[in-house]
């Protein structure tokens, strides 16, 4: 599996994103929250990270955050395994920043729960 984020594997839009929030599962690890939703008809697996402004006052703050996250599953989204495609919201919980290394194992808990959950 490649190690790209494209634009195809970003879930974007207003119903697609409501509809995740409403139909969605919920859970969380360590310092993030997740919801995920199975929606059948896309043939990968999209992606969307958020990181709170009431928690995090300047951009520059929550850019970094965000892109902690998106690297942390572009390295890591061969743990999905063959799971069936799906879309995933990561809403980064934590109010001070934390190291990458602690981000990308909350990420790769996350997606190995995802993995063996499809199994």
């Amino acid at each position: 599996m490649n190690q790209t984020l494209p634009k195809r594997e970003r879930l974007s839009g207003k119903t697609a994103i409501g509809t995740l929030m409403k139909k969605g599962r919920w859970g969380a690890t360590g310092c993030l929250k997740y919801c995920v939703l199975s929606p059948g008809g896309d043939e990968v697996t999209r992606i969307m990270v958020s990181v709170s402004k009431r928690s995090f006052k300047r951009a520059v703050k929550r850019n970094l955050l965000k892109r902690r996250l998106r690297e942390s599953y572009r390295t890591q989204k061969e743990l999905l395994g063959a799971a069936a495609p799906m879309d995933l919201m990561l809403i980064y919980n934590s109010k001070e920043i934390l190291d990458y290394q602690v981000i990308r194992e909350d990420v790769a808990d996350i997606l190995k729960h995802l993995g063996e959950a499809a199994e």
